[in-house]
């Protein structure tokens, strides 16, 4: 049971809040799709290709950090770290998670798409592989982080529509997603800031200083208005903005806040869980919203 308990660590499935941030983009696009909401088995399928590729991620900057983690207070008893799983293991866990998002996009996706989505997972996959190094070479790494959630809104578009021609309502989503990616995996770095520092790597946290909590705000404000966009250039139904300006107000707060010295270490992750819950009401939004239009 300690073995599969170490296995589950490693690809994360024991926090949910990160598979579910992934996917949450992934559904902004899918129902902002301009032929209306997505087949059921296409969102099975992008659920779980999102799934292995998260996967592949988690395991992908554990082996890049196995090194780093064990000098982290919040990441010092990951499988890696801790040597419950060695590297052999972890290198065999990525591909084999490389394979099921390959024969998702091969097998899973209709065939008209096949070869765009096919040619976007190949894009994705250096960002997605480089992302943990980033911290070591680049000032805002959470910047990387942001360009691999992208590919979650242009691989769903990209298969339900053959194509990448969707002008504002798809760039809007595209840009809300990097903008959203940055501001709350910056709040996550937070948490991490002094060990970050006495080891001497890189993040959004430590370059931006005292201005992180107004930049994280100001991306948060800039996701809401492109989503907001996005979601009137597609003509989604009244009901989704009442949930969109809950959901803003629920920014607005979580923004307000990391503006407080006194945060303990604990809050970031709490802030990461309360985007989860944000992110899913706009994707409720959207749901909503596209089945009031498409009402007869």
């Amino acid at each position: 049971m300690a073995f599969l308990r170490a296995w589950i660590g490693l690809l994360r499935w024991d926090k949910p809040s990160g598979r579910l941030i992934l996917l949450i983009p992934a559904g902004w696009s899918l129902w902002l799709l301009p032929q209306g909401p997505p087949s059921s088995a296409l969102v099975g399928a992008i659920v779980l290709g999102g799934l292995a590729v998260s996967g592949a991620g988690c395991v992908a900057n554990d082996l890049w950090d196995r090194r780093i983690d064990p000098l982290v207070e919040r990441t010092r008893q990951r499988p890696l770290a801790s040597g419950q799983i060695g590297v052999v293991g972890a290198a065999v866990l990525l591909l084999l998670c490389l394979l099921v998002a390959l024969a998702v996009v091969i097998w899973g996706l209709p065939a008209a798409s096949r070869n765009l989505c096919l040619l976007l997972s190949i894009a994705a996959l250096p960002p997605v592989l480089l992302y943990p190094s980033a911290k070591r070479w680049f000032p805002y790494p959470q910047a990387v982080l942001a360009l691999c959630w992208g590919f979650a809104v242009l691989i769903p578009w990209a298969a339900a529509s053959s194509s990448l021609s969707g002008g504002w309502p798809l760039a809007c989503i595209w840009l809300a997603t990097l903008l959203w990616t940055f501001g709350f995996d910056t709040v996550y770095a937070m948490s991490d800031r002094d060990d970050d520092r006495r080891v001497g790597v890189n993040s959004s946290a430590l370059s931006l200083g005292a201005r992180a909590p107004m930049a994280v705000g100001l991306c948060y404000f800039g996701s809401l208005l492109l989503l907001g966009l996005g979601a009137a250039l597609q003509g989604v139904g009244v009901p989704f903005w009442a949930l969109w300006a809950v959901a803003g107000a629920g920014q607005l707060r979580e923004s307000l806040r990391l503006r407080r010295v006194d945060l303990p270490r604990s809050s970031f992750g709490q802030h990461f869980r309360h985007q989860v819950f944000l992110g899913s009401l706009l994707l409720l939004a959207l749901v909503i919203g596209r089945s009031w239009t498409v009402l007869p």
